[in-house]
């Protein structure tokens, strides 16, 4: 490649879709956009009958004026787009994935909550187009799972393992994806299954605690941005690995950069850990 190409190169930046644009993350997810140098927004969606249908997005962000319109069909802006970031409801990411994989355009998604027919969705989408699909897009978490599998395998069935996680009084699902990403850490690292071994909360005459359980609980109150703990508790000594987010920006940063990394990937389906070199 010959110098001008490769300037042209670099001086192109990606095109970047956001869905629920008016929402706290929507708002923070294009800010983050404009502020990544490879990035631009192209396109900003919300739910249909959204007040905001119509108003530009830079300014229902307060970042100043895009020229970037919000719109309530994602379908009618899918050509505008060379990435598109999800994190939204359930339903509506399922209907994204199908839009996106017949338009050839890959994603970012941090929608939690799935079903296992949506899982199927996202399965299906990932055979025709590259995605990255994470519980938690901030660096410090996906250390953190890397930690957790050097834990659980150091301990094995030796230490019991309770997780909490904290979160704010507007979060509708519990356990949040994040605690699942770390059950599931555990779990992978132990040879177990998850849904053979999760217990989630006690209540009444549980009797003891049955060996090699993973204990997960949800706490919900105030402005938590997201606080997360897993305990190794052994016989005569714990030990625990915490993450808190004390800024809501780090998981639309790391989504955006996930975005950029993405956009270079075959078809497939990834997670945060991949795009931080941590699965090398």
């Amino acid at each position: 490649m010959n110098q001008q190409a490769e300037k042209k190169e670099q001086e192109q930046t990606i095109n970047v879709g956001v869905i629920g644009a008016g929402g706290r993350m929507g708002r923070m997810l294009i800010e983050a956009v404009q502020d990544n140098p490879q990035t631009t927004l192209s396109a900003a969606i919300e739910r249909q009958g959204s007040s905001l249908v119509g108003a530009d997005a830079g300014e229902v962000a307060a970042i100043g004026r895009l020229d970037v319109q919000i719109v309530d069909n994602l379908t009618a802006v899918i050509n505008d787009i060379d990435v598109l970031i999800d994190f939204s409801l359930p339903d509506a990411t399922e209907k994204n994935m199908q839009i996106c994989a017949e338009s050839n355009v890959a994603m970012v998604i941090g929608t939690t909550g799935f079903n296992e027919q949506q899982e199927q969705v996202l399965k299906a989408a990932s055979e025709k187009i590259a995605i990255v699909y994470a519980g938690n897009y901030s660096t410090g978490v996906n250390l953190s799972l890397k930690l957790l599998d050097m834990a659980a395998k150091a301990f094995g069935m030796e230490a019991d393992v309770e997780i909490i996680e904290a979160h704010h009084k507007h979060k509708i699902d519990a356990p949040s994806g994040t605690a699942y990403m770390m059950a599931e850490a555990v779990a992978n690292a132990r040879g177990q299954n998850l849904k053979d071994v999760a217990v989630y909360g006690r209540e009444g005459q549980t009797g003891k605690r049955e060996a090699g359980s993973i204990g997960i609980h949800a706490i919900r109150g105030g402005e938590i941005v997201g606080d997360h703990t897993v305990m190794f508790i052994a016989d005569g000594e714990v030990v625990e690995i915490t993450h808190r987010a004390r800024a809501r920006m780090t998981f639309a940063a790391g989504a955006v950069r996930a975005a950029t990394w993405v956009i270079k990937q075959e078809v497939g389906q990834y997670n945060m850990q991949d795009v931080l070199g941590l699965n090398d």
